[in-house]
């Protein structure tokens, strides 16, 4: 089923919204919130979640992009409830460092000028991110959006660890510097 009828089911309240979603883009959520959580269990719980709140937002938002409103969704809940499961301890996890580097771009911006701010740190970033060649692209998104380790994202590209690392590094020292021009 497309998108838009699938939008359609949510605006009519029909329950088959839900099956619809999950028939589409279960397999998706799932990965997104496994590779976060590192539990089938926690990500299959995540995946319920994003439904329930799918549904809650819509309607009244009608999103352009189906797939990315709910990966977004099941990526925020799973970084929320891995925020809460280790609030007590910090670091040692693949979700924790891949955050911790990409925050090195962004650290203490958002506190300081609040809502608005990072909606054009979210435009900058998407517009920076839509600059990067198709293969910096593609590393990029999987190791910060989809959270994948290093090791994954070296082996679904052919890579070493290394030049992953490596790619990262002056991927993040680009944007960092773009923030920087454009922020200050």
């Amino acid at each position: 089923m497309d998108d838009s009828r699938i939008i359609d089911l949510f605006f009519a309240r029909d329950e088959r919204a839900i099956e619809e979603t999950n028939n589409k883009y279960g397999a998706y959520c799932f990965t997104v919130a496994n590779n976060i959580l590192e539990s089938r269990e926690d990500a299959e719980e995540c995946v319920s979640d994003t439904w329930l709140r799918a549904w809650n937002a819509i309607p009244p938002k009608r999103p352009a992009v189906l797939k990315a409103f709910l990966l977004k969704i099941a990526r925020n809940i799973s970084l929320d409830r891995l925020k809460a499961a280790r609030a007590a301890k910090r670091g040692g996890g693949e979700t924790e460092l891949a955050i911790e580097e990409l925050g090195e771009c962004v650290a203490g911006t958002a506190d300081v000028f609040g809502e608005l701010m990072e909606k054009r740190i979210s435009g900058l970033i998407r517009d920076f991110v839509h600059g990067l060649t198709e293969r910096e692209r593609a590393v990029f998104v999987r190791r910060y959006f989809f959270l994948e380790s290093v090791k994954t994202v070296a082996q679904r590209y052919g890579m070493s660890e290394g030049s992953v690392m490596t790619q990262l590094s002056r991927t993040r020292k680009k944007l960092k510097d773009i923030l920087e021009k454009e922020l200050n």
